[in-house]
């Protein structure tokens, strides 16, 4: 199991580096807005499987969730790039 996390962990710290680095602000924006939708997706998906028990158990952490995504759209570059930075720092100090 901490394999697979720190693989995630890998993934999601590069993809934040991708938008760090994007130099362009418009790609940059649309990097953000595609990690915005993978992570809707995500949670749609997992609403979808959860069991109605889970589901009134996880609906507080589902919402939270959706509230965070909801706070980082209509972001600009530099927020982005703010955003993606901090995140990527927080996943360095998770693996501490």
């Amino acid at each position: 199991m901490m394999q697979n996390k720190i693989k995630s962990d890998d993934i999601i710290f590069n993809f934040f580096k991708q938008i760090c680095d994007e130099k362009d602000d418009i790609k940059c924006v649309e990097l953000g807005n595609n990690w915005i939708s993978a992570m809707e997706k995500n949670i749609n998906n997992m609403e979808k499987n959860l069991n109605k028990s889970d589901l009134i158990k996880f609906k507080a952490d589902i919402d939270s969730n959706k509230k965070h995504l909801n706070s980082l759209k209509n972001k600009t570059s530099v927020e982005w790039r703010n955003y993606a930075t901090k995140c990527m720092v927080d996943i360095l100090d998770s693996k501490k």
